[in-house]
């Protein structure tokens, strides 16, 4: 799997009600969540997040194991995200939904262009490429399937 976005930078222990407070999850309308979140940490990150590689610090994800925030960031249009370190849960999370969660330390400049290669293991970033934290072949066939659901229904 390989794909490419402008970069969003964030710095480290991003939790999850941060990606998404938890007075926005009592709707099933997940349009409504795009534009809430990082409310409580920008409120302008929403608008620039269709298309973007989140490039963070260690531990993204720490906090509770709503699902939503890995939800919420992909209904969002982020591509993939980035971190040298994720809460185990936000990471299983983020492969479950069909969201790249990618280990891998990366200096960041807002808005540049950053690709990455899940099977070849690397992260492009400043005119640099940079070896991530491999990610199992199981888990590849997950996000190519674009989730755990999609995938149980071509693999019955």
């Amino acid at each position: 799997m390989q794909s490419a976005g402008h970069a969003v930078c964030l710095g480290p222990d991003i939790d999850t009600d941060l990606i998404i407070a938890g007075r926005y999850l009592r709707t099933r309308d997940h349009g409504v969540w795009v534009s809430h979140v990082f409310e409580d940490l920008d409120s302008a990150l929403a608008g620039r997040l269709n298309g973007a590689v989140i490039v963070a610090g260690k531990n993204f994800g720490c906090g509770s194991s709503r699902e939503q925030a890995a939800l919420a960031l992909l209904e969002a249009g982020v591509v993939a995200v980035i971190a040298p370190s994720f809460a185990r849960i936000f990471f299983r999370n983020a492969i479950n939904i069909g969201l790249p969660a990618i280990e891998c330390s990366v200096p960041c400049t807002e808005g540049e262009n950053v690709r990455f290669d899940l099977a070849a293991g690397w992260v492009e970033a400043g005119g640099s490429q940079y070896p991530i934290r491999p990610l199992s072949p199981r888990m590849r066939e997950i996000l190519a399937a674009g989730g755990l659901v999609n995938y149980w229904r071509t693999h019955q």
